[in-house]
């Protein structure tokens, strides 16, 4: 079992290795890549440093998996090279999710979309991963009409230089200085922005808010569900939050929804809000657990409930979640690429 690494650099990559490691990947070799100016670099991983390679088309032949953390770009030009070479590709970037004939997979969700793969798998946006493992229950036990979503998202989720700005940004103003934004339209510090992601084509809705509508249908497999979405840049380090609220085709009360959630995989129920247990952020970060909390009726809709989501953005959101598919791959035995993968070449 050859795995490859692309991205291995990156703020999910370096996150990538330590799932990896932690939950002892069956890969005999595992290979990391990166972009040209990082090629050399050494990284410790499973009591070892790898070198970091450069994308060429000779080193990218020979892999079953390559677990791709790069960007847009990156996959879109290399993910097909590597299927043609024969590995199946898990893909942490926008670039294939809806993509026809290409599966966008949460792992405890809808493994079963594997079995359709012709090389490429997409990992869903980190937003919509965690929102997937609580909601699955709740469709298959009452159906889902209607989704309101609200996201609270880390700055991680942008990267590397928005960490670095709310770090630099918050130091700055309490020392009485001023603080300047690149990264963002607006300070993060101390502020929260109504604005995650981009507007497409002087569009009203954001691509993050867009990508939560598209690929919960997507997932689903229900393109009737309805979802209105608004996303927000909070100043957190890591953990992304959501309120949610969800209106079910069959009635559902609160009790019988705390009940699927924990018998659910993937998920862990806080939720006795009078002694100040709910999901937190800071609770959230360094689990793959996604937390559902709050959970109560919409006193303004018989069929409709309210819940707080939070989920590690970085590790369950996109890291634990690809590898976790990689691991799907084995188990259903879909390693190496089906069908004729350079029909979805660029």
């Amino acid at each position: 079992m050859r795995l490859a690494v692309v991205g291995a650099t990156g703020a999910v990559g370096t996150v990538m290795l330590e799932v990896l490691a932690e939950r002892s990947f069956p890969a005999d070799e595992v290979v990391l890549f990166a972009s040209e100016r990082s090629a050399g670099r050494r990284i410790p991983f499973g009591g070892a440093e790898l070198e970091v390679q450069a994308l060429t088309d000779e080193s990218v032949q020979g892999f079953d998996i390559a677990i791709f953390s790069a960007g847009g770009g990156t996959s879109g030009e290399w993910a097909p090279r590597f299927a043609a070479a024969g590995a199946v590709v898990v893909d942490n970037s926008s670039r294939w999710r809806m993509e026809d004939g290409v599966p966008l997979v949460v792992a405890d969700v809808n493994p079963e979309a594997l079995d359709s793969h012709d090389g490429i798998v997409a990992n869903p946006n980190c937003s919509t991963m965690q929102m997937m493992v609580p909601l699955r229950p709740i469709r298959d036990a009452a159906g889902i009409e209607r989704l309101v979503v609200t996201t609270m998202q880390s700055v991680s989720g942008t990267g590397q230089k928005a960490i670095d700005e709310l770090r630099d940004q918050t130091h700055a103003l309490l020392h009485d200085q001023e603080a300047e934004a690149s990264v963002y339209p607006h300070r993060i510090a101390f502020n929260v922005l109504p604005q995650a992601g981009s507007f497409p084509d002087g569009g009203d809705y954001t691509d993050e808010e867009l990508k939560l509508v598209n690929e919960t249908r997507k997932i689903l497999g229900d393109e009737t569900i309805g979802v209105s979405a608004t996303c927000t840049r909070v100043p957190v380090f890591v953990g992304h939050s959501e309120s949610v609220n969800v209106q079910t085709r069959d009635p559902l009360s609160p009790e019988e929804c705390r009940e699927l959630l924990l018998a659910a995989p993937g998920i862990a129920v806080l939720d006795d809000p009078g002694d100040g247990l709910y999901p937190l952020a800071t609770a959230a970060a360094g689990r793959d657990e996604v937390l559902v909390g709050r959970i109560r009726r919409d006193p303004s809709h018989e069929r409709c409930l309210n819940m707080w989501i939070v989920g590690d953005n970085l590790r369950i959101g996109a890291a634990t979640n690809a590898v976790m598919i990689a691991e799907r791959l084995i188990e259903r035995g879909l390693t190496g690429s089906r069908g004729t993968p350079q029909e979805i070449a660029p």
